[in-house]
């Protein structure tokens, strides 16, 4: 297992990256981020925020994410789809919303395809259902 960004996620894959946003002044704004993937949950990757406040953490398909790096996919809180940057570089966007609130990011597409292709070495798409502990699941919802 890993452990980065300074011990906030405990993953089997993890990339630290720098996401971009503007705010509704159009205030461009850079977040360390931590993707992460665990084979124990291995339909999901963990998207966690690093913020002086504390972290902050979203989780959703990894199935979206690889879907979204080659054109738009998502239906609910999550959007993901393929971007530019205003200097022609390849990014992928990550659209979240919430009762609190609509943010969306831009994640450089090579890191993000890179943790992709590293979660795929430690389950292949397909084949999550062979790594899901469901009486693990049963044991935690009746617990």
């Amino acid at each position: 297992m890993n452990m980065s960004g300074g011990g906030h996620t405990l993953a089997d894959v993890t990339c630290d990256m720098t996401v971009e946003c503007t705010d509704e002044r159009g205030i461009r704004h850079e977040i360390a981020t931590v993707l992460g993937y665990r084979s124990t949950d291995p339909f999901a990757v963990a998207m966690t925020f690093v913020t002086p406040e504390g972290d902050l953490v979203w989780t959703f398909g990894r199935d979206l994410l690889i879907r979204g790096v080659a054109g738009p996919a998502g239906d609910g809180d999550v959007h993901v789809s393929p971007a530019l940057s205003l200097t022609g570089r390849a990014m992928v966007s990550i659209e979240l919303s919430s009762p609190d609130g609509h943010l969306v990011l831009h994640a450089s597409a090579a890191d993000v395809q890179d943790f992709l292709a590293r979660s795929a070495a430690v389950v292949a798409p397909g084949t999550e259902s062979d790594f899901f502990d469901v009486d693990m699941l049963i044991n935690q919802v009746l617990a």
